[in-house]
């Protein structure tokens, strides 16, 4: 009865095709099994351990051999100097200064009558001269200096005599005798005046009235 039934079957079930066979094998396997996925993790880079390479340093000794020095050694001073110069330079500037103020009073024609009237240590200097080839020794001009250059003299005419009476840095005080009219060179009646002469800003100027060189009524300087 059981082999009869079981033919039965199989006699009226239609045949099955391969991809059916296929795809039923397929659906058994995914019911019958579960996809389980695994994650590879890639194993840590190695920790990268700094190396310290270590040079041994070569130590260099250099020898510096003494130099030896050629030049002769400089003696050291046996005494200390308090002065600025010593005396005689000083006398020699002094006496330089004057020879060449002598020599332009010369060339304008005139005789230096005393070369110790000129200072050299001030700025404004005079030097007062007489006419070269007077036989009397009248005929004078003061000659002035700033410093060593010549600016020129007292008065565009010379004078029967001049006297210098004071001087200092910036200024100098001339004397002259006054003549009346008839009064011999030698014999002055008018007495005398003072005219004091101060360099300002570079330039020498009287600080009063210079006598005029002749008068035919009053006092003049001939």
């Amino acid at each position: 009865m059981k082999r009869s039934l079981r033919h039965a079957i199989r006699a009226s079930a239609p045949p099955l095709s391969v991809g059916a066979l296929l795809g039923a094998a397929v659906l058994l396997g995914g019911c019958g099994s579960q996809t389980k996925t695994v994650s590879a993790t890639a194993p840590p880079a190695a920790a990268q351990t700094a190396s310290t390479s270590t040079t041994p340093t070569a130590t260099k000794t250099s020898t510096t051999q003494p130099r030896t020095s050629t030049s002769a050694a400089t003696p050291a001073p046996t005494s200390t100097r308090t002065a600025p110069e010593p005396a005689f330079t000083q006398q020699a500037g002094q006496a330089e200064g004057a020879t060449g103020a002598a020599a332009i009073v010369r060339a304008h024609g005139y005789t230096p009558n005393d070369t110790s009237e000129y200072h050299s240590g001030q700025t404004l200097r005079v030097l007062v001269g007489t006419r070269t080839g007077s036989g009397d020794g009248y005929g004078q001009q003061a000659f002035f200096f700033v410093g060593a250059r010549y600016i020129g003299t007292d008065a565009k005419e010379p004078s029967a005599s001049v006297k210098v009476l004071s001087q200092g840095d910036t200024e100098v005080t001339l004397a002259y005798p006054l003549y009346r009219r008839g009064d011999p060179l030698s014999s002055p009646s008018g007495g005398q005046t003072t005219v004091r002469f101060q360099l300002n800003n570079g330039k020498l100027a009287p600080l009063g009235a210079i006598p005029p060189a002749s008068s035919t009524g009053g006092l003049s300087r001939n």
